[in-house]
């Protein structure tokens, strides 16, 4: 009898035990896959960041031609800034350490663009255009400035908010038209003058006016940075300034069409500018509590959902018009979108982007180059292909921002869905 009851007990017992670990596995499984898949994602790209993206200098290697087999540097300053943020994102999510080095040595190289010997430079950062351009470009520097910032905040390294400052204070007393909230683009490196009548922006035009040579210049929301940096009042005055500048200049479909690289005359607009400008009045929201900024952004990524297929692509050429030109997919732009459609629902409004950001997601998932992918440069990349044709021949380029833009977007996705009351 004692036997009997013992194997009864024995039975019950684990039948209670595999309810309960279904009962578990039902309620966790979902959740768990979702994080590891993510997890997994980002070490991929990270790997790929640190192992082929970055050269030996920690500088981002740009564009990569895949019938060339060649990569082509390409604004390195703001790029390196991009990679050095994905990569924080990514150790933010998987505290893997060899991505905070990695960032703090593409860091190391952002901050020794610091120029000191210039009689009328110092303190300003060389951080050429590139691409035909050999002039130093205020956004050159600031959208890769949030990076540096974010970096600062991280390894607790002055050093590197303290260079960024240092070019923000230049720029201010040598660039800026506060009449207008406008800075000026572009810097001649050998002379130090600003250039205020010419822009290279606009090669063909005999003769430009101001909206052509300068432009609110609010990417990477630098002067929120320093002003968090420094707690100087100026800075944060200075930033919400070109916060209302903004607001005050957005046309009625919720861009800035008067702003290279968008352009008027012909309707079509840069995938990613206008985004970087709808990023910092969110940060102006964040900051204030100003709703004009938070509608203000949502005008523009109300607008992005517009060119977003139902497969999730952004492609690079679009218009105003409504058209697009369907053959160089932006994974940048679809992994920003959604950044800031996740940053807006996440202080309240945006609801109807919630099915933006899922297609956001699946996009960036589905669309990366398997970690064994023959062509060592590009196995473990997020997609950013760029395709053209000049004097006959075919240019199929992959640009590093896609893995970038890919880093930032999946750190914060992971965070909208597994860390965020919503």
């Amino acid at each position: 009898m004692l036997h009997i009851l013992k194997r009864v007990i024995f039975v019950v017992v684990l039948a209670i035990s595999l309810v309960v670990t279904a009962l578990s596995a039902e309620k966790s499984t979902p959740d768990d896959s979702l994080k590891a898949l993510i997890r997994s994602a980002l070490d991929e790209g990270a790997h790929y960041a640190i192992t082929v993206l970055l050269d030996e200098q920690g500088k981002a290697r740009g564009d990569y031609s895949i019938i060339e087999g060649k990569w082509s540097p390409y604004e390195p300053a703001w790029h390196t800034g991009q990679l050095i943020y994905g990569l924080l994102e990514a150790y933010k999510i998987t505290q893997n350490p060899e991505y905070l080095e990695h960032a703090k040595g593409a860091g190391n190289w952002w901050v020794s663009l610091a120029i000191t010997d210039h009689p009328k430079l110092k303190g300003m950062v060389k951080t050429i255009h590139g691409n035909g351009i050999e002039k130093i470009c205020f956004a050159t520097m600031t959208d890769g400035a949030n990076g540096i910032f974010e970096l600062w905040r991280i390894s607790e390294d002055e050093k590197y908010a303290s260079v960024a400052t240092t070019a923000g204070e230049w720029m201010l007393q040598n660039m800026y038209i506060p009449e207008h909230k406008l800075f000026y683009d572009f810097v001649d490196p050998t002379t130090g003058e600003v250039q205020k009548t010419w822009s290279d922006f606009w090669p063909e035009k005999k003769e430009q006016v101001l909206t052509d040579v300068a432009r609110p210049n609010n990417e990477g929301y630098l002067y929120r940075d320093m002003y968090e940096y420094t707690r100087n009042e100026k800075y944060k005055r200075l930033f919400l300034e070109l916060c209302d500048g903004l607001v005050d200049k957005q046309g009625p479909e919720g861009l800035w069409m008067e702003f290279t690289p968008n352009n008027n005359s012909t309707g079509s607009f840069h995938p990613r500018f206008n985004i970087w400008y709808a990023e910092s009045l969110v940060k102006g929201y964040e900051m204030t509590g100003n709703r004009k900024y938070l509608d203000a952004a949502k005008k523009t990524l109300a607008f992005y959902t517009k060119f977003q297929k139902k497969d999730g692509t952004i492609y690079y050429d679009n218009n105003i018009d409504g058209t697009s030109k369907e053959n160089s997919p932006s994974g940048s732009t679809t992994s920003f979108a959604g950044i800031v459609w996740i940053q807006l629902l996440m202080h309240g409004v945006g609801d109807e982007f919630k099915g933006n950001i899922e297609r956001s997601f699946q996009w960036v998932m589905s669309n990366r180059y398997a970690k064994d992918h023959p062509d060592a440069n590009l196995a473990g990349g997020f997609y950013n292909l760029r395709m053209s044709i000049k004097n006959g021949r075919h240019r199929i380029v992959q640009r590093d921002i896609g893995t970038a833009f890919g880093l930032r977007f999946l750190a914060e996705y992971y965070r909208y869905k597994f860390t965020t009351e919503k």
